[in-house]
């Protein structure tokens, strides 16, 4: 008999704001809001579709936040180099594992983007002001 622990809801919330800091913070930064839009219709990065196999196992969670982190850690580092290449496409190929539908390159990330000084609608607010 094997004894699987389950995932804590913290892991599951964690995995959430991952998601949407790629969303609010990484992909603004490379892509137009157009693009953007197209990727929440191809369901990149949701969890709520179908395909997702993510059985809810304290480890499979674990595995998931760290691919998202390393993706995050190597987009922001700007660093590029063939190392955090395999790096990247190493953990997209997990995420894809567990259903997590990721078709985006290094390249797309590697490029000066005119993007990074427009403003965007997924871009997170730099202040809450109530008027």
């Amino acid at each position: 008999m094997k004894v699987l622990l389950a995932s804590t809801h913290e892991q599951d919330t964690k995995i959430q704001e991952l998601i949407n800091h790629m969303y609010c913070t990484i992909f603004p930064d490379y892509f137009t809001d157009e693009e953007i839009e197209q990727f929440e219709d191809m369901e990149i990065l949701h969890t709520a579709n179908r395909n997702f196999e993510y059985c809810g196992t304290l480890k499979e969670a674990f595995q998931v936040i760290s691919c998202l982190q390393t993706l995050i850690s190597i987009v922001e580092c700007g660093v590029r180099d063939e190392v955090y290449e395999e790096m990247f496409y190493h953990n997209v190929q997990i995420l894809q594992g567990f259903g997590l539908f990721f078709p985006l390159s290094f390249d797309q990330f590697t490029e000066e983007s005119e993007c990074r000084h427009s403003l965007s609608v997924y871009s997170k607010a730099a202040n809450q002001l109530l008027i």
